[in-house]
């Protein structure tokens, strides 16, 4: 038995029958490259998590999932050498990364059935201190869909393994993206007086990063399960392989013809027929260290849940 966990599951999306009531907008995303495409997808799902942790309409929870599987529409215009360079981009480089926003505002805004979606494109990289792109708006002049597009956006880039970066951990990503939902210092006296008028904000928003800590410890709850689920098959497995083994050595240690037979059918009743009994030191062995690596993993889970909770923002 394989063991099976994605972090990015599709409960969510199921619950509200995503899959036939945006049909038409997901064949938008085979023109994407796969690193894109399964971002967006993963973006799509956390956008739905967070949506219904802030207590949102069910309405528009369907209208913000859909536009975060259409935020990054316009990269499919975006030179491959850009969207897929392994190092950092060149200042040049990111200005024409940029301009995904628009043209994928403009592709949206071209086509009637994509038409009502065409803010999330456009606005999910904007901040509410105003330092975003491509029009540098503040604070409410975002779209609230937008709003939870980024946050959703930004904790799947920085957590999602890439071929151009090392992943970081689920606390780290919080920690980064606490410190956007802080405001900076300001640069001078006129940066000063803008984030006293916008209330000191930062480039996200608090209580949207609040409901991404608790999809994230729910859906680290439900990878404890899974995974325990899995070290208890684990432990059943070890026990069968162990009581095998038991017969097993007792056959190698009498000449009796007829204890030998009995022995025999003992060892295949605990085996199945493709275990071999004599690579049962080998398997047991391999499973033991399978059980020792999996229950670390736990207790990591564990203490990843306690250090989410003691986080502020």
């Amino acid at each position: 038995m394989k063991e099976v966990f994605d972090f990015y599951n599709n409960t969510s999306l199921r619950s509200y029958n995503l899959d036939q009531s945006i049909r038409y907008q997901l064949k938008m995303l085979d023109g994407l490259d796969a690193f894109t495409k399964r971002h967006s997808e993963n973006v799509a799902n956390i956008t739905c998590r967070l949506c219904e942790n802030l207590n949102l309409s069910k309405g528009f929870t369907i209208y913000c999932t859909t536009c975060a599987y259409l935020h990054d529409i316009g990269k499919i215009f975006i030179p491959p050498s850009i969207l897929q360079k392994p190092s950092k981009l060149t200042d040049e480089e990111y200005e024409i990364m940029k301009t995904h926003t628009s043209i994928g505002y403009k592709m949206c805004m071209n086509d009637p059935k994509l038409r009502p979606y065409a803010a999330g494109t456009l606005y999910h990289h904007e901040a509410l201190d105003g330092s975003g792109y491509p029009h540098g708006i503040t604070g409410d002049k975002i779209p609230y869909e937008a709003q939870i597009i980024r946050v959703a956006d930004e904790f799947e880039a920085i957590t999602a393994k890439r071929q151009y970066k090392t992943h970081i951990g689920v606390v780290d990503a919080l920690n980064i993206l606490i410190e956007h939902a802080r405001p900076t210092p300001p640069k001078d006296l006129k940066d000063g007086i803008k984030q006293m008028r916008l209330g000191g904000v930062g480039k996200i928003d608090k209580k949207i990063l609040k409901a991404l800590f608790k999809v994230i410890i729910n859906d680290t709850e439900y990878e404890i399960i899974a995974r325990t689920d899995y070290v208890n098959f684990v432990q059943q497995e070890i026990k069968r392989f162990e009581n095998s083994q038991k017969y097993y050595y007792k056959l190698q240690n009498t000449k009796n013809e007829y204890k030998k037979e009995y022995l025999k059918e003992e060892i295949k009743y605990y085996l199945k027929p493709n275990e071999d009994p004599e690579k049962l030191p080998q398997m047991l062995e391999e499973l033991k260290n399978t059980l020792k690596i999996r229950k670390e993993h736990i207790k990591k889970l564990y203490d990843e849940i306690k250090q989410i909770k003691k986080l502020t923002i």
